[in-house]
């Protein structure tokens, strides 16, 4: 019987640099989002040789209800669920 708590999904996925892992990142995670059990906003990219170094794609900031902002990190600005183009 496995034990009960929760359970962490890592899919390695290649790209040639951190902008590229960072953008590709954010299209996975914002498909994932569409999962009830997915949590986007907790999404991060490292080094293939660094996965200690995590570099965080999204905003770490919970809004009212829970949900996380869908902002990149670092941004300027208040935090919104609505992505900006």
């Amino acid at each position: 019987m496995a034990a009960r708590g929760r359970y962490i999904i890592h899919l390695p996925v290649l790209a040639v640099d951190l902008a590229g892992a960072v953008r590709l990142a954010r299209v996975v995670a914002r498909w994932a989002g569409m999962l009830s059990c997915a949590d986007p906003g907790e999404t991060t990219v490292s080094a293939e040789d660094e996965q200690g170094v995590r570099h965080r794609v999204f905003c770490d900031l919970r809004l009212p209800g829970g949900r996380r902002c869908l902002l990149r990190a670092d941004h300027d600005g208040p935090c919104t669920r609505r992505p900006t183009r």
